[in-house]
């Protein structure tokens, strides 16, 4: 018998300053039986940076035709496709030919910048990708801030999202490196 997602509910409450994005976001996140709690809080982070009507988790680890997070037009085009982690080349190419911008948003510290290392060049030749790396330090601690159901409270200044809920927060520095 497989195992099946365990359903997590947020209410993220989002302040961009950079974008001048201010919006309150009912989410409903499950959390795939092979995935940690902290690439959950990743997604949702992903969500927070990226925030928009049109933005939506997908089915993600379950199925390999979508990204983690997407964002479509009204008329069904892909707009934006948000991937995490140490995507291969292959997977690159896919979402850089299917989506008007791509963003990856690397979390695994050494491990993170040992794929760039491999895979800038290829990156390059990509004209609506965007590269991203997470602060892995911060990163391990979203994983306090997960629960079945949470409220959540992010502000996004510069280069630097804030994340927490009631009893604490998370300050997470975010370079780009393309």
């Amino acid at each position: 018998m497989a195992l099946k997602a365990t359903v997590f509910k947020a209410e993220l409450m989002v302040s961009d300053l950079n974008r001048h994005h201010y919006a309150t976001y009912p989410l409903t996140i499950a959390l795939h039986p092979s995935e940690t709690s902290e690439r959950m809080m990743v997604r949702l982070l992903a969500f927070a940076l990226n925030a928009a009507d049109n933005l939506e988790f997908t089915r993600g680890l379950s199925n390999d035709d979508e990204p983690d997070l997407w964002a479509h037009s009204l008329d069904n085009q892909t707009e934006l496709w948000i991937e995490l982690g140490q995507p291969d080349e292959k997977r690159i190419r896919k979402a850089c030919g299917r989506s008007q911008q791509v963003k990856i948003y690397g979390y695994h510290g050494r491990a993170a910048d040992i794929w760039w290392e491999g895979m800038e060049k290829v990156c390059r030749r990509f004209s609506n990708l965007q590269v991203f790396s997470l602060d892995a330090a911060a990163v391990s601690q979203l994983d306090n801030l997960a629960d079945r159901s949470m409220r959540l409270q992010a502000t996004i200044e510069d280069d630097t999202l804030w994340l927490g809920n009631d009893e604490q927060t998370v300050e997470i520095r975010i370079s780009q490196r393309q």
